[in-house]
């Protein structure tokens, strides 16, 4: 029977990442006490110290375990603290996206759709100077292949085919479930980057493989 327990969900997170068992473990107890010495990782673990830093070396030359000073917890030499870094935090169970589309939901069922929109257009406004000087110089298809670098920061795993800009992933589908202002100011972004309009040919909304635009025989826009 499965549970739905914090702990359990986060040991099978760490496990579908391909962590073997004791270093899942050890992440977890980094996790759970926040900081911890060698010697206290090892008495949490019930593992020898020897074992525990082979795993901290591994896990710190993967960016997920760093040196957090140290703490002195008797006579000799201070002990060095380890704590997880951010991208370790990425790989326990995440919510954000679930509480963003309810309130997403929240908002349309109470008719506040314009105020969500001018969130989600606001967004893509913010983001607009950064990614205009990204492209400084840059035109046709320099300028589309930058473009899709510039997603593919953003987590839509973008990319040019041909005249296509294909996007194979949306960081946003929890939202896009909801309702699809996010595509609608996600599109007007790029198109103001690429000065001309796009004529969409796939949508992962509608089952597609990806969100597909082709700038190829679209008309520039004034």
């Amino acid at each position: 029977m499965l549970t739905d327990h914090p702990a359990a969900r986060a040991s099978a997170a760490l496990g579908d990442a391909g962590f073997g068992h004791s270093r899942r473990r050890l992440l977890e107890s980094l996790k759970r006490l926040g900081s911890a010495t060698l010697r206290e990782a090892a008495a949490d673990l019930g593992l020898s110290r020897e074992t525990v830093r082979e795993h901290l070396n591994a896990l710190g030359a993967d960016g997920l375990v760093a040196r957090a000073g140290s703490r002195r917890a008797g006579p000799g030499r201070p002990e060095i603290l380890y704590r997880l870094t951010g991208r370790a935090d990425a790989l326990f169970p995440q919510r954000e996206g679930e509480v963003l589309a309810e309130l997403a939901a929240h908002l349309l069922a109470r008719g506040n759709e314009a105020a969500l929109r001018r969130f989600f257009e606001e967004r893509a406004a913010r983001r607009l100077g950064s990614a205009r000087a990204r492209l400084a110089g840059l035109r046709g298809r320099k300028r589309l292949a930058e473009v899709a670098r510039i997603l593919s920061d953003e987590g839509y795993m973008a990319e040019v085919v041909g005249g296509t800009l294909r996007l194979a992933h949306c960081p946003l589908q929890s939202v896009v479930a909801v309702t699809r202002l996010p595509c609608r100011a996600e599109l007007a972004l790029v198109e103001s980057l690429l000065s001309r309009s796009l004529k969409r040919t796939d949508y992962l909304p509608d089952g597609g493989s990806s969100c597909s635009y082709s700038a190829e025989s679209a008309p520039q826009r004034r």
